[in-house]
C-alpha cells in the first residue's frame, strides 16, 4: 500500500474541481497518456473515463477508470486499472487547513494478481509516482499550471 500526501495553498473545492475535470488526469497522473471519453456525471459513483497510459518505449494501453466513492469536497475513491500488470483502488482524501488543503493519495492492490505486482519490493516506486503526480495536481490545483481545455468525447 503506498501512501503520499501533500499540502495545498487552495481550498479542498478547488483542489476537488480539478479531480472533478476528467481531462486532467492526463496532465497530473504520471503514466497516463490521454483521456478519450468520459462520462458526464463524473465524479458521480459509477462514472467513467477512458484513459491511455503508458511509460517510456513500453506500448501505450487504453484502460478506464471509474468512481467507486465521492463525497464532494473532501473524498474521491477510484478503481484504477492499468492492465494487464494491476487493478488498484485509489483514495483522494482533502482536509482543510489553515494554509489550504493536506491532500492524501492511498493506493492499494484491488484484486489478487495486483497484489502481487505491488508488493513491498514495488511499493517505493509506487510512492515517487505518486509523490509526482501530487506535485503535478498541486500545480493544477494552485494555477501554476493551466488546467487542460478542449472538448472530451462523452463515453458512449
Amino acid at each position: 500500500m503506498a501512501v503520499n500526501e501533500i499540502e495545498m495553498s487552495v481550498p479542498p473545492e478547488r483542489v476537488f474541481d480539478v479531480l472533478s475535470d476528467p481531462r486532467s488526469y492526463g496532465r497530473w497522473v504520471v503514466g497516463s497518456r490521454a483521456i478519450h471519453a468520459a462520462d458526464p456525471a463524473w465524479p458521480a459513483p459509477g462514472s467513467v473515463f477512458e484513459h491511455t497510459q503508458g511509460f517510456g518505449p513500453l506500448p501505450l494501453l487504453r484502460d478506464v477508470t471509474t468512481v467507486l466513492a465521492c463525497t464532494r469536497p473532501t473524498m474521491l475513491r477510484m478503481r484504477v486499472q492499468a492492465r494487464p500488470l494491476t487493478v488498484a483502488h485509489v483514495t483522494m482524501s482533502l482536509t482543510p487547513r489553515a494554509s489550504g488543503t493536506r491532500v492524501v493519495m492511498e493506493e492499494v492492490p484491488a484484486d489478487l494478481r495486483s497484489k502481487v505486482t505491488m508488493n513491498p519490493l514495488v511499493d517505493p516506486l509506487i510512492r515517487l509516482r505518486n509523490a509526482e503526480s501530487l506535485r503535478r495536481l498541486k500545480r493544477l490545483a494552485e494555477g501554476t499550471e493551466p488546467m487542460p481545455d478542449g472538448d472530451l468525447r462523452p463515453r458512449a
